[in-house]
Order: structure tokens, then C-alpha cells, then sequence
């Protein structure tokens, strides 16, 4: 029963995503600036060499012009769409990640830590395919920040996010070094309403001004280094 109640939840998560696969390409048409200020953030933090996987690549959005060739998404409508932008994607869920240990050089998160099921686990298997001294990078929407609050007092209105859940960046710290990363690095962007973003934003050391934070982790070499 309960892993059926897991199978529905996830289902549930996934659906907006397979029927409004067209609304989700037109955000970025209509938001390009947007787009494009959270590319050059997340692209910033991101290694330049080295083989990467993004988790949950969506329509392909970030992982092609960034030159991430492997993607992981369970939506099919998505894949399809990330498939057309030359990319490979297998069907899988950040949870369980169909890769071998310590496969990647980096890998990659952009707005799918608010749909991940179980957080915790999605970091851990992040960790486990990412070579020692590799990195995860993860772009999301800070909880706290203006367009996080207004995200969740419309989330009703929204068919992607009212199924989402928004953490703020002292609420994924914790959780990334619980996973093992260390010497987190972050930068900001978005300091603006979304209909006001009229070019590409700069960008910001640090969190607690743009609503879009990436922050980057290193897994250590030894496990000892997890531990302390």
C-alpha cells in the first residue's frame, strides 16, 4: 500500500509535466531574459570540462546550451522534447539514479529540487555518481526570496508549482552537507519582478537578494572528509 501511495505521489508530480509540456516551453519564450540570466548563473558555477549529467533535464532547456549531453527525466512528453535538442535522456527519477558509482564529473540540478519525493535521498544519489573531487550544481527558486513567496501564494493558480515544494537556501544547506558536499559556493540572480526583466540581470556572489540561487558542491577525495 504505502509503495503504491509512493508510485501515486510521484504520478502526481509528474503529470502537470506531461500534459502542459507546450505552457513549460512557452515560459521561456515569454521569460527569456529571465532564461537567460539564470543560464549565465548557473553556467558561471558550472565545471568547463568534464563529463555531466543534468537530473531532471526537462525539455533540455539548460543542459543544451551547456553542452550536457546525458539527462535523466521521467516524463516522457519532456524527454522528447530534450531528445530533439540532441541530447540523450533515460527514463528515471532523481531518487534512484540508473548510473554507476563515481560515473560523472559533475552533475547538474535546475528547478527539480522542488519536485523530488525525498530530498535527501536525491542528494545522496547525486553524491554516488559523481567522481571524487566532481560537482553537484543546483539552480532553484529561493523559498524566501520575492518570487519564492509569490510562487506559493499562487501556487493554485500554477499547474507546475502547485505540486512543488520551495525550499529556502538555509533549508538546503543542511541537506547538502548531509550528503557529503563540501566548500559550497553560490551565486545569485533575478533581483526583479519577472515582467520587469527587460535584459539579462547581473549576477551576485552569495544569497539572500535574487530569487534564483545556484550554489555548487565538491564531494571530497576520502570519507574521512564526509565525516568532519
Amino acid at each position: 500500500m504505502e509503495e503504491l501511495q509512493l508510485v501515486d505521489k510521484a504520478m502526481l508530480k509528474i503529470e502537470p509535466f506531461e500534459r502542459h509540456t507546450v505552457k513549460y516551453e512557452e515560459w521561456f519564450e515569454k521569460n527569456i531574459f529571465a532564461y537567460k540570466s539564470e543560464l549565465q548563473a548557473v553556467r558561471h558555477l558550472l565545471p568547463k570540462k568534464g563529463t555531466g549529467v543534468e537530473i531532471g533535464v526537462g525539455t533540455g532547456r539548460f543542459a543544451g546550451p551547456l553542452g550536457i549531453s546525458t539527462g535523466i527525466e521521467p516524463s516522457k512528453a519532456m524527454r522528447q522534447v530534450a531528445q530533439k535538442r540532441g541530447i540523450e535522456v533515460i527514463d528515471g527519477v532523481a531518487e534512484a539514479l540508473p548510473f554507476e558509482d563515481c560515473q560523472f564529473d559533475f552533475a547538474l540540478m535546475v528547478t527539480t529540487i522542488c519536485f523530488v519525493d525525498d530530498i535527501e535521498a536525491s542528494l545522496r544519489e547525486a553524491f554516488r555518481v559523481i567522481k571524487p573531487e566532481g560537482f553537484f550544481i543546483n539552480g532553484f527558486v529561493d523559498g524566501n526570496s520575492s518570487l519564492g513567496k509569490y510562487y506559493q501564494n499562487h501556487r493554485a493558480k500554477n499547474v507546475f508549482y502547485k505540486v512543488a515544494t520551495f525550499y529556502s537556501v538555509d533549508e538546503v544547506i543542511p541537506y547538502l552537507k548531509k550528503a557529503g558536499f563540501r566548500n559550497l559556493t553560490f551565486t545569485q540572480t533575478i533581483f526583479h519582478a519577472l515582467e520587469e526583466i527587460k535584459e539579462v540581470e547581473a549576477m551576485k556572489e552569495g544569497y539572500g537578494e535574487g530569487s534564483f540561487v545556484v550554489v555548487s558542491g565538491m564531494k571530497p577525495v576520502q570519507d574521512y572528509d564526509i565525516l568532519n
